[in-house]
């Protein structure tokens, strides 16, 4: 039997040229079983003060709980750790931190058994997804974010999905007009066919009037769904958009269980399409929780996976395993967490998110690249 001997969480910061070279954070954790397989997981922490959290919560509590466990009783080892955390833990750092060690198990389940994880998962429910390029609208010039997303679809990519007022040069973000201008704009230049998903971002504070609003006026542009553009625990809010709108909304990116996944289906019943991070969801083990309330009610999924080429690789392996999914985000950009990081990119191919065929994530981590990272 194959016994957790080794959890090590490592800090790791890279500069996101999606953003102009901001500096990024993110915690991967590496666990090594008795006879020597190494898993990788990822938590998504971001900020530093966060990032630093999340590495003593592995360090100080969840090691001593989990070294001598078997590795293949995943559900085990994850019940384990969310009973540690009771007190402090139904969501935030504390899910954070499950996540990683969550994936990284699955990982080694993977590669003991010699398969890649969707099989573990019950096989694959889609041969091929269409690749999405995911990416912030932050250039100078509305002309400017046209032609870079016009650029995306030259490149390949079926459908994108734009975050609006994130940092950079642009003016798109928060000012109505100029945001529906700019998919009215987006809509001319790629013409009738190409999906174009609309993410309002964390930086915009609309009220519920204006959000209809704008979710009508952009609608006429055919736009694929709508995305938070309300704070995503205004329940009454999005109540009211879903009841005055025919655009699909979208939310869910940041919470952290099952339970808040539940509580949107069955209590808020505004929301059509759910963002789920297995780098924020309690791992693996979470997001399948969570995509079997989808199935539940019916429900589509977004996996996110805009960080590392670990949380790219466990995103997609249960993408193509959910009958909810429908598209697959990649960054448009290089940068080293994905190009770098494993040993082969993980990329679309004609504008084809395809599985991964290797044992567990099916990625070769680079540790020379990890330990370079670190901070």
């Amino acid at each position: 039997m194959t016994r957790i001997s080794k959890i090590e969480p490592i800090c790791i910061s890279y500069p996101d040229p999606n953003d102009f070279g901001t500096i990024r954070r993110t915690v991967l954790v590496r666990v090594e079983t008795s006879d020597g397989v190494v898993g990788w997981g990822e938590c998504i922490g971001m900020w530093p003060e966060a990032c630093r959290a999340i590495a003593t919560i592995i360090t100080d509590g969840f090691l001593p709980e989990l070294v001598g466990k078997l590795a293949e009783d995943i559900e085990g080892n994850w019940q384990i750790l969310r009973c540690h955390v009771h007190w402090y833990g139904e969501g935030g750092i504390a899910s954070l931190a499950i996540s990683g060690i969550d994936m990284a198990l699955w990982d080694i389940r993977g590669k003991v058994a010699g398969k890649p994880l969707f099989e573990l998962f019950g096989g694959l429910r889609h041969d091929r997804l269409p690749a999405n390029a995911s990416a912030h609208v932050n250039k100078r010039g509305e002309a400017a974010c046209v032609a870079e997303v016009v650029g995306f679809f030259e490149a390949g990519f079926r459908s994108t999905k734009l975050g609006f007022a994130k940092k950079g040069e642009s003016n798109i973000g928060g000012d109505p007009e100029v945001d529906v201008h700019f998919v009215k704009e987006l809509r001319s230049a790629l013409g009738d066919d190409a999906e174009i998903l609309i993410d309002i971002g964390n930086g915009v504070r609309w009220n519920v009037a204006t959000s209809i609003d704008v979710a009508n006026r952009m609608g006429e542009y055919r736009i694929g769904w709508y995305e938070e553009p309300l704070y995503y625990t205004d329940d009454a809010g999005y109540r009211e958009l879903a009841a005055n709108t025919s655009v699909r909304i979208a939310s869910g990116e940041r919470e952290f269980t099952e339970t808040g996944y539940r509580r949107q289906m069955e209590f808020v019943k505004a929301v059509e399409v759910y963002g789920i991070d297995p780098a924020r969801v309690e791992g693996i083990t979470g997001f399948r929780r969570a995509d079997a309330l989808a199935t539940q009610y019916g429900k589509t999924i977004n996996a996110h996976a805009w960080s590392t080429a670990i949380t790219t690789a466990a995103s997609l392996h249960l993408s193509l395993a959910s009958l909810n999914s429908e598209i697959f985000e990649y960054k448009p950009f290089p940068v080293t967490v994905q190009d770098d990081l494993v040993g082969e990119k993980l990329w679309h191919r004609d504008g084809w998110a395809y599985p991964i065929e290797g044992p567990g994530l099916g990625i070769d981590v680079q540790e020379d690249v990890v330990r370079r990272l670190a901070q």
